[in-house]
């Protein structure tokens, strides 16, 4: 059975920073591209980041590009977004899932397991 856990969210001041891991098991990990989503609330889910299986490619949404980076370690199945400079419309649960697609996947169609979600919350 696959399991993806997020943590890391948390309440933070605009302008601070938070580093989201994902812990991922059950599945081969290294055949996966890894991305992380966002729904804020009202709000349709969202495209943030995602990792080629390598960690070779990343893709960021145009939104946070510059300001957060994806990295992934296949040794230790983890996937992690580190988020600097959070603004309040960064507000939202955060979601990490695995696509068995290759390339720089940025449509949440393709991805097969996702995680239960961790809430970021940013205030101004």
């Amino acid at each position: 059975q696959v399991h993806l856990v997020e943590s890391g969210g948390g309440l933070v001041q605009a302008g601070g920073s938070l580093r989201l891991s994902c812990a991922a098991s059950g599945l081969a990990f290294r055949n996966y591209a890894f991305g992380w989503f966002r729904q804020a609330p009202g709000l349709e889910r969202e495209f943030v980041s995602t990792v080629t299986w390598n960690g070779g490619n990343t893709g960021y949404s145009d939104s946070v590009k510059g300001r957060f980076f994806i990295a992934r370690d296949n040794a230790v199945n983890m996937v992690w977004l580190q988020m600097n400079n959070l603004k309040p419309e960064d507000t939202a649960v955060y979601y990490c899932a695995a696509s068995n697609s290759l390339g720089v996947v940025t449509t949440d169609r393709l991805y097969t397991y996702w995680g239960q979600g961790t809430q970021v919350t940013v205030s101004s």
